[in-house]
Formats: structure tokens, C-alpha cells, sequence
């Protein structure tokens, strides 16, 4: 089993729509599920051999969420060796 986490509801489920996800608002995760560990490897497997898009920031339509990815990559460009 593997823990699969998220901060936005929803997401897991998305992913995994059979899962019981659990809320909690004391971990760094809100929420969290168990899941078995080949079925991860297959839905990842799956997501990955399915690919259809060719710039990553235009396939995420959602602003909050795009602005979200846009601070993660600043951060790790800024630590990456130039």
C-alpha cells in the first residue's frame, strides 16, 4: 500500500475514484488515501503512455492552480546549477 496525498479536494479522487479518502487539517497533506501499490503503477503507467499535450502550463486551465505550478518552478530553477 502507498499513501497517495493531496492539498485540493477532489484530486485524489480524480485519479483514483475508488479510494476512501480521509480529511484531516492537522497534517501538511489535508487529504490522504491508501491505495494499492500496483495500482498506482497502473493509473501512472496509464496517465503517462497518454500524454497529449506539449507545454505543461498550457494544459492547466485552472489560474489559482496554474500560479500554484508557475512558484514551484521558479523556486527549483533558482536552486538549479546554471
Amino acid at each position: 500500500m502507498l499513501t497517495v496525498r493531496a492539498r485540493i479536494e477532489g484530486d485524489i479522487e480524480s485519479v483514483f475514484p475508488k479510494v476512501k479518502v480521509e480529511a484531516n487539517k492537522g497534517t501538511d497533506y489535508k487529504y490522504r488515501a491508501r491505495v494499492p501499490r500496483q495500482e498506482v503503477a497502473d493509473v501512472l503507467h496509464h496517465q503517462v503512455m497518454n500524454l497529449n499535450w506539449s507545454n505543461f502550463n498550457g494544459a492547466v486551465k485552472s489560474k489559482k492552480r496554474h500560479d500554484a505550478y508557475t512558484n514551484v518552478w521558479s523556486a527549483m530553477h533558482a536552486v538549479q546549477d546554471h
